[in-house]
């Protein structure tokens, strides 16, 4: 027979085997979550010039014209600024690229340009790194730590250009090689770019270079231990400041430096920061604009990295201290109309907001309180034949609800939940069946009428067809279900 135990109940002692179920569950998103950042978001960005741009579709460089280059600069004189350019052109080649870092003392010869006195010169000499740094082949990045020493510590410059392509450089290696993060943290890049987006603070473009290398330092596996000490210490702040969009430059620094806040390893810092009621707040209003159709700036960029922010930050903030961190931000109406304007051309989006729901639901009787006073259930029941994972977040949301009072139950009953139920029963996705039984018996149990509604509702047959699935631990909640409420009721 399924025990009590096995659900989540107001008892309790019943809790147990839902918490584990939604661990589970959690830890299987987190990693479907954690591939897909690492597919979409480890990226490398080229910064050029417009007139740069056009002359990519006019010269077509090949790996004989880095070595004459090579030799023109070994031996030039005081002409060497005119053949670096050239040279920054030959080295968007892949192959151009693999022949330049194998010639003798060429990385040298770079490096000694980089740091040479000719300021001229100095910016060609960043210009061809950047190429560099941008290859496909790993080994370009390796060749490049000769040069990193010296791209750091011109991060304390006042040049905003040549800022920018000693950032996006830095940050553009780090993906490819354990070894080169390991040899930036030890010459210490984080207090580099600490400083950095200090003196930087009211120049967007860097603040938006500096939170690109940041987050591609993120990236690596053993960030918890070895990067996210050193950003606890001055980082955050800086990186919350710019979240909010500048109206005149738009919203790339505050995408970029959006993805540094949902890392769940830095939760309990950030919120300490205020980064709860900040990003909240952002979020309703940002969602808001999606919601009335307003797409046109890429606002959804920004939606995507505050909605796993503030998920982490709700599931991390102590429920006693959930409501002074919000501030009086509501999230819960906004959150629902979002989740419906997404629903059909961003369904994964939708999905990640509806999780945000069922973190804030989760340990919130106040938020579950606004789904029943706003009338908000009828919208998302209106989800639940939505796949992709959208009805499981639904229905979580819908049983955090149940489980916080029994009255709530009846008003879920009232508001359709129970023909609802009845629909998702029969639905072909077990993880569907399962936790629409876990909720139909938190349902059940709180009242001996919600009981009969659900029979009268034709419930009877489909428990009774369930007791025929192919799952034995469905088979076990169903029959369970029928023998202990159901019929025992009648």
């Amino acid at each position: 027979m399924w025990r009590l135990n096995k659900v989540r109940h107001k008892a309790g002692g019943h809790a147990n085997s839902l918490e584990e179920l939604r661990t589970k569950r959690r830890e299987k998103e987190r990693a479907l979550r954690q591939a897909r950042r690492d597919r979409q978001l480890v990226s490398k960005r080229l910064l050029r010039n417009e007139d740069e741009e056009q002359d990519t579709m006019e010269v077509t460089p090949g790996e004989q014209d880095v070595v004459t280059l090579f030799q023109k600069l070994h031996h030039g004189g005081t002409e060497k600024e005119a053949f670096l350019r050239p040279l920054s052109k030959a080295l968007r080649n892949p192959s151009a690229q693999l022949t330049f870092i194998k010639l003798e003392n060429s990385m040298h010869l770079l490096v000694g340009l980089l740091t040479g006195s000719d300021a001229r010169c100095r910016l060609q000499a960043v210009r061809c790194l950047h190429e560099l740094s941008h290859s496909t082949h790993t080994s370009v990045a390796s060749a490049c730590l000769p040069a990193t020493p010296y791209l750091l510590t011109y991060l304390s410059g006042q040049s905003t250009k040549f800022t920018e392509l000693c950032l996006y450089t830095l940050g553009n290696i780090c993906p490819d090689s354990e070894t080169v993060k390991e040899r930036l943290l030890a010459q210490g890049i984080i207090p580099a770019l600490a400083g950095c987006m200090q003196n930087h603070r009211h120049n967007l473009a860097v603040v938006e270079a500096a939170g690109f290398a940041l987050f591609q330092l993120l990236q690596s596996k053993d960030a918890v231990q070895k990067v996210i000490p050193s950003v606890r210490s001055g980082l955050p702040s800086q990186l919350l400041s710019v979240l909010t969009p500048d109206p005149d430059f738009g919203l790339a620094p505050a995408i970029e430096c959006a993805w540094y806040t949902g890392f769940f390893h830095l939760c309990t810092f950030l919120i300490n920061c205020g980064a709860l009621r900040q990003c909240g707040s952002l979020l309703v209003s940002l969602g808001g604009a999606v919601a009335d159709g307003n797409t046109d700036q890429g606002v959804e960029l920004l939606v995507c990295p505050l909605l796993r922010c503030v998920g982490n930050l709700l599931s991390s903030c102590p429920a006693e201290t959930l409501h002074s961190q919000l501030g009086g931000v509501d999230l819960v109406a906004p959150l629902c109309e979002l989740v419906v304007a997404l629903i059909h051309t961003l369904p994964t989006l939708a999905r990640e907001t509806a999780w945000v729901l069922n973190n804030l639901t989760a340990h919130s009787t106040e938020s579950c309180s606004a789904l029943l006073t706003l009338n908000l259930v009828p919208r998302l029941l209106e989800l639940l034949p939505f796949s992709q994972g959208i009805n499981t977040m639904v229905l979580r949301v819908l049983a955090n609800v149940a489980h916080k009072k029994k009255e709530f139950c009846i008003q879920l009953a009232e508001l359709g939940l129970l023909s609802a139920l009845t629909a998702t029963l029969k639905m072909a996705d077990q993880d569907i069946v399962t936790l629409s039984l876990e909720v139909l018996f938190m349902m059940i149990v709180s009242s001996p009428q919600i009981a009969e509604q659900f029979v009268s509702q034709g419930g009877l047959s489909v428990l009774e067809a369930i007791q025929y699935n192919s799952d034995g631990e469905v088979r076990r909640r169903a029959t369970y279900l029928l023998e202990q409420h159901i019929l025992r009721e009648k």
